[in-house]
C-alpha cells in the first residue's frame, strides 16, 4: 500500500472538496464555466488569505499566545482562591473577636506555630467546653497563647490602665455555644473568667466540624491539623 505523505493528503483533500464547491457555485451563479472558474479562483484566494492571517502570521500567534496565558491566569486564580478558602476554613481566616477583627491569623490564638513544650501554668487544653464565670455563656476551646497577642488597639480597648497586668496571662480563643443566644461566636478572654464544665456539653456551632471530630466524653477531639499545633493538649 502506497504511503500518503501530508502534502499529497492535503492535495487529495482539496481534490474532493473542489465537486462540492463547483455544484454550489453552478448553483448560486449559473452554468458558464469561465464565471465559475473566475468565482472558484476568488474563494481559493479568499479562503487561502483567510487561513495565512489565522495561522501563519506573527500576530495571529502572538493573539493566540495571549489567549493561552489569560486562560492559565485564570485556571491560576482559580486554584489561588480554592487554597485560601481551605486556609479559611481551617482556622487561618479571620475571626471577630469583641469589637475588633483580626488583622492577620497569628492574633489571637490563630497563630499556627507549634505549643510545645506546654506551659505548666496553662490550666487548659483545646477541646475543652468551659463556661464563662460573670456572663454564663458555654463554649470550647479552639487555641490558646501564653500570654494576650492581638493588636495594641484591640489591648488598650480590653484592658484599661487597671486591668494591665490580665494582658500578661494566658488567653484562650473560644467558640461560643450557640445554644445560649450571647450573639458572639467567638471571643478571647483571659484564663481567670472561664472555668471548666464537668461532663457532657453539646456545643452547637458551625465551626465545630472543622476544629473537632468528635467527642470522646471528657473533651472534643481535636482534627489533625489543630493536633500538631497543639501536641500536648
Amino acid at each position: 500500500m502506497p504511503h500518503i505523505n501530508a502534502a499529497a493528503a492535503l492535495q487529495i483533500c482539496v481534490l474532493l472538496s473542489a465537486l462540492p464547491a463547483q455544484y454550489f457555485i453552478s448553483q448560486w451563479y449559473g452554468t458558464d464555466s469561465a464565471q465559475r472558474i473566475r468565482i472558484t479562483e476568488r474563494l481559493i484566494i479568499a479562503s487561502w488569505s483567510s487561513f495565512t492571517k489565522s495561522y501563519l502570521t506573527l500576530d495571529a500567534w502572538a493573539d493566540r499566545l495571549k489567549l493561552w496565558l489569560s486562560k492559565t491566569r485564570t485556571c491560576l486564580n482559580f486554584g489561588l482562591l480554592i487554597l485560601h478558602f481551605r486556609n479559611w476554613y481551617y482556622g487561618e481566616k479571620k475571626t471577630k473577636i469583641g469589637d475588633n477583627e483580626a488583622e492577620t491569623h497569628s492574633y489571637f490564638a490563630e497563630s499556627t506555630h507549634v505549643r510545645s513544650p506546654k506551659p505548666e501554668y496553662i490550666k487548659f487544653s483545646v477541646g475543652q467546653v468551659v463556661v464563662h464565670k460573670r456572663f454564663g455563656y458555654s463554649g470550647v476551646i479552639v487555641g490558646w497563647d501564653v500570654k494576650a497577642n492581638a493588636p495594641e488597639e484591640w489591648l488598650q480597648h480590653k484592658y484599661p490602665p487597671a486591668k494591665q497586668d490580665l494582658k500578661d496571662t494566658p488567653h484562650y480563643r473560644i467558640l461560643i455555644n450557640k445554644a445560649n443566644g450571647f450573639g458572639k461566636s467567638t471571643t478571647y478572654i483571659p484564663e481567670e473568667e472561664i472555668t471548666i464544665i464537668m461532663g457532657l456539653e453539646v456545643v452547637h456551632h458551625p465551626d465545630m466540624k472543622a476544629y473537632f471530630s468528635g467527642y470522646d466524653g471528657s473533651k472534643y477531639i481535636m482534627q489533625p491539623w489543630l493536633k500538631k499545633i497543639y501536641p500536648h493538649d
